[in-house]
């Protein structure tokens, strides 16, 4: 049997995948005050629709989980259509892609909450630093905890962004448990701190993800939905005082629901390799925790962190991944599997367009030409 590599085929739970170069979901901020995608949306994913899989950006289940301006949502019929533009044209290029559904939690500000409400959490945690809102930016403030009995309302939520996105046309769906979201808030101990059936043990940590895991399948089936994590990362004023404890656990759990595939974001690992490391010390730095999780977890295992063709080559040739997604490289090649394959030197995207604005930064970077 061949060794496979990047450009390989991969089959996905049934979903056949052209390569192995995913689109990684990137925040862009260019939905409008309906927080529905639009024409431009549909333009930006299908010029990338040669990825073999593309997550989308980050979309809030519902109105309460909304964090920023200019990032869309699966709640309303006019999301939905907008959606569907989006994977009628992915499709139509012949692309692959998946809704990545998100809540906030407290990583969000009164005045984008419905009647200056406050952003929930876990618990009253107030994470350091700002937040982008319709009024620029301002301090984060201290959250409110929710209370055990609505918990049912936060997995409805996923449940029917799940349902939105199958009615919009979406190949499956990632479920965002990562980067300090809520539901990152509730796996992680350094911001949940309750006493109740949803805190104190690992086992209770990661009650809600895993029933909103388990929602999302009854919707998609497990075949169809993925799940993305972030063990070490601190955005958001993240931490946990055992994290290989608490995310082999959780790894354990989706294995056992079947999940499709996993999505590992390596970020801030200790041992982690520098940026100039070789890939022989790259792939012996890589955290021991990677390891276990690609022991325990049976089917795809997708990571992300910086990979750049060769690394990128070498976790798959070493069987450590079976994909790898890419952030910001797709930003400004929209063309990124064929310029890995060649070679070619890749463009650097323009940071001051990257959060919002209109066409120029975000439909407009060239193909190579042939």
């Amino acid at each position: 049997m061949a060794v496979p590599h990047l450009m390989s085929g991969h089959d996905l739970a049934g979903l056949a995948l052209a390569n192995r170069v995913v689109m990684a979901p990137m925040t862009r901020s260019r939905a409008g005050a309906d927080c529905a995608p639009g024409d431009m949306h549909a333009t930006y994913y299908a010029q990338r629709s040669s990825a073999g899989l593309i997550v989308t950006e980050a979309t809030q289940v519902s109105p309460q989980g909304i964090g920023n301006p200019g990032t869309p949502g699966i709640y309303s019929n006019a999301q939905i259509a907008g959606w569907h533009m989006v994977t009628d044209a992915v499709h139509g290029a012949g692309g692959r892609i998946y809704l990545q559904l998100w809540h906030v939690g407290r990583i969000s500000h009164p005045l984008m909450q419905a009647g200056g409400a406050l952003p929930v959490a876990p618990s009253a945690i107030k994470p350091d630093g700002a937040v982008m809102t319709w009024d620029g930016m301002q301090d984060f403030v201290m959250p409110r905890a929710l209370e055990t009995d609505e918990m049912a309302g936060i997995v409805e939520q996923y449940r029917t962004g799940a349902a939105n996105g199958r009615a919009a046309g979406f190949d499956g769906v990632e479920i965002h448990g990562g980067n300090g979201y809520l539901l990152d808030q509730f796996t992680r101990d350094g911001a949940n701190r309750r006493n109740d059936i949803y805190g104190g043990s690992v086992a209770n940590r990661i009650r809600l993800p895993l029933e909103i895991v388990e929602a999302v399948i009854g919707v998609w089936g497990a075949d169809r939905v993925g799940y993305r994590i972030s063990p070490f990362q601190p955005y958001n004023t993240m931490s946990d005082s055992d994290p290989e404890a608490t995310f082999i656990a959780l790894t354990a759990e989706l294995e056992t629901l079947g999940l499709g595939y996993l999505h590992v974001v390596e970020v801030s690992a200790p041992g982690a390799a520098p940026p100039d490391a070789s890939v022989t010390e790259f792939l012996a730095a890589r955290h021991a925790l990677y390891k276990r999780i690609r022991d325990i977890f049976s089917r795809t295992v997708m990571v992300n962190s910086g990979y750049d063709r060769a690394r990128g080559e070498a976790v798959i040739e070493a069987g450590a991944a079976d994909l790898v997604s890419y952030g910001r490289p797709f930003i400004a090649n929209p063309d990124l599997p064929r310029r890995l394959v060649e070679n070619a030197d890749l463009a650097a995207p323009d940071p001051a367009t990257m959060y919002g604005g209109g066409a120029g930064g975000y439909i407009d970077y060239p193909k190579l030409m042939d």
